[in-house]
């Protein structure tokens, strides 16, 4: 599936948006993994990752409730974190925490930003309501543009 072209279906919009849900609980899980196994996490960084978990969820249930207008399921949130727990190996340094974070958020940023873009220059009818559709995305981009400046200016304070 092309984020290069418009979104053409009730369909296709569900499943890009399920990628996004997958997309959150991932980093929810990661988040949550390198917060659990870094003991010894500065305190700021350990409210970077207890935010950005906060967030993911906040984003994962805006996404369902999409979703479930579009009479779609989704991936349940324990099956990734049990796929995250078994294939990811958490790096508790602190740079290495930092730059995960950042490129979960650099993706997330990117692919709702890419979404809007193939919603927009959709002309196709959806059975939801365009404009709440894109504003939630618009919201949740914003939000993970605001995670990259708050990981950047945190390893910024950190040289």
């Amino acid at each position: 599936m092309s984020l290069q072209r418009p979104v053409g279906s009730d369909h296709q919009l569900a499943r890009l948006l399920q990628i996004g849900v997958v997309l959150e609980e991932v980093v929810e899980a990661r988040a949550d993994k390198h917060a659990s196994v870094s003991a010894d996490l500065d305190p700021a960084v350990d409210r970077l990752l207890d935010h950005a978990a906060e967030e993911s969820e906040q984003h994962r249930r805006a996404l369902e409730e999409l979703i479930a207008e579009l009479d779609a399921e989704t991936v349940p949130f324990d099956e990734i974190q049990t796929l995250v727990e078994a294939q990811y190996e958490s790096d508790d340094e602190f740079d290495g925490v930092l730059y995960d974070q950042l490129c979960n958020e650099e993706t997330a940023y990117k692919f709702y930003d890419d979404l809007i873009e193939a919603i927009e220059t959709s002309e196709t009818e959806f059975s939801i309501d365009r404009d709440r559709l894109l504003s939630t995305l618009e919201r949740i981009r914003d939000e993970e543009a605001d995670g990259v400046e708050e990981v950047t200016e945190l390893m910024e304070e950190r040289e």
